[in-house]
């Protein structure tokens, strides 16, 4: 597999301490960007409320970073598990300074063959499953001062995805550029500021697995992009570390496209 050696990103993190102190909630933190973007956020000196399915991946990541990350189990989609959840951590600390809701399901099929429940269930994964972190901590946002929402879009809201069958996904994702621009104008007299990241192919469990299955898959994507390696966790988590912190403070309704420049030709 062609890709770059993995950076030491966390003793480079731990010496910059932009997060100090700062409140975050990442959803989707056992894997992928989630996992990425706790991490970092965590060796950048932040309190890291780490949300998803999978308790054991959850435990593994807080055993890993330690007391900066604590692992709370928790169906995202489950509309009371959230609101009980994130009111809990509200409650602790008084605020929320940083929302990342990195989890998503999406279903891949053909228009003709998609079925209506497969094509509810995608955007449910990409469109409900933020909505619903994102009006839990809305409240302890508002109390933040100084809070950032990082969404995750994607290359693909951006163009068709070639070769891929999509529809479903790419309906999600450009959704979400349309989300993160209103909560970037409801948020801005809160002192809430709303971003989005729009990731290309970047390594996870679910990108091996598709390349495993489909060796040609690599090859096609790397064709499309300048940088001829596949992203990172840590490619877009660097970019999220700068979002949510001061350093982005008038930085707001704008979508950062991190994709090896595969959507710049």
């Amino acid at each position: 597999m062609t890709n770059a050696i993995e950076t030491p990103f966390a003793d480079l993190a731990r010496g910059q301490q932009r997060l100090i102190g700062r409140i975050a909630v990442i959803t989707g933190a056992g894997a992928g960007i989630g996992r990425g973007c706790a991490r970092m956020f965590a060796a950048q000196g932040a309190i890291v409320h780490a949300l998803d399915v999978d308790a054991d991946a959850l435990d593994a990541l807080a055993a890993e970073c330690g007391g900066a990350v604590v692992a709370q189990p928790c169906d995202v989609l489950n509309e009371q598990a959230v609101f009980a959840t994130v009111e809990t951590i509200g409650q602790n600390h008084g605020r929320i300074d940083a929302l990342i809701p990195a989890a998503a399901i999406s279903i891949f099929r053909w228009v003709e063959e998609m079925t209506y429940a497969e094509w509810q269930r995608t955007l449910q994964g990409e469109l409900d499953i933020v909505f619903l972190a994102t009006r839990a901590c809305w409240p302890w946002l508002k109390r933040s001062g100084s809070a950032s929402v990082i969404n995750f879009a994607s290359a693909n809201a951006h163009g068709a995805l070639n070769g891929s069958p999509a529809l479903a996904h790419c309906a999600g994702k450009g959704g979400l550029l349309a989300m993160t621009r209103q909560l970037a104008m409801e948020g801005a007299p809160h002192g809430i500021r709303a971003n989005s990241i729009s990731p290309g192919l970047i390594l996870s469990q679910q990108t091996q697995r598709h390349m495993a299955f489909d060796p040609q898959f690599e090859f096609e994507a790397l064709k499309a992009m300048m940088i001829k390696r596949i992203g990172l966790p840590e490619d877009i988590a660097w970019c999220a570390t700068w979002l949510a912190s001061a350093e982005a403070s008038y930085v707001t309704g704008a979508d950062i496209r991190i994709d090896g420049g595969a959507t710049a030709w």
